[in-house]
């Protein structure tokens, strides 16, 4: 059964979603940025790497065109933004019919597992009430690895999000894959920090299903 779109949703769906859209670019130095992050994130994965890649809430992709630099992988994504979407497609960065319009509480769960699902920059927008469900969707979608980059907070905190409240929720997300999914195992983790990395000051985890 569908699952009702939240309040989250709809604000990413909608104008913010729009103008984050128009706020991001695909400069070198930003796909650079993940690059770097990327080859971090493989190392755990090395001798065994993902033929088959999901992204949940790509926005215009940055991950996506980082990642094609590193592995020869066929590459899906979830986004709920229509404008995000059209840049995806008219930018080749993967083909329409492996793109959904959908979300993590909500999306078609492939026919056979990607060897790796994941997030950079999404639970956090998701309410603590609907966070299970979407990481439930994203566990069973993927057949070996999920890997998050997420905000870091030893407790679940709501915080101002550019001037609105209920839009973005910091936690010890690596914490929460392990104590609800068991068969999960941690391969790694790491913090990109801003000054030296460019990137949000978050952290990365690695899991790998047992």
């Amino acid at each position: 059964m569908p699952q009702k779109e939240t309040e989250q949703v709809k604000f990413w769906r909608g104008e913010f979603g729009d103008t984050y859209v128009d706020r991001n670019t695909t400069t070198s130095n930003h796909i650079g940025m993940r690059l770097s992050m990327w080859v971090k994130i493989f190392r755990f994965m090395a001798g065994d790497m993902p033929k088959s890649i999901l992204e949940v809430g790509p926005n215009i992709g940055l991950n996506i065109r980082a990642m094609k630099m590193l592995c020869d992988a066929e590459f899906f994504a979830v986004e709920p933004n229509a404008k995000a979407r059209k840049v995806l497609i008219e930018e080749n960065v993967l083909p329409k019919e492996n793109l959904q319009n959908g979300f993590a509480g909500d999306f078609k769960l492939p026919d056979t597992p990607v060897d790796l699902a994941f997030t950079s920059g999404v639970l956090i927008h998701i309410h603590p009430d609907d966070l299970l469900k979407a990481c439930t969707n994203i566990h069973k979608s993927s057949g070996k690895y999920i890997v998050c980059y997420e905000y870091f907070s030893d407790k679940p905190e709501m915080i101002d999000y550019r001037g609105h409240g209920d839009k973005l929720f910091k936690r010890d997300f690596g914490s929460f894959w392990l104590e609800n999914f068991p068969d999960l195992k941690c391969l790694g983790y790491g913090f990109e920090w801003k000054a030296m990395t460019g990137m949000d000051n978050a952290t990365w985890w690695v899991f790998e299903k047992k």
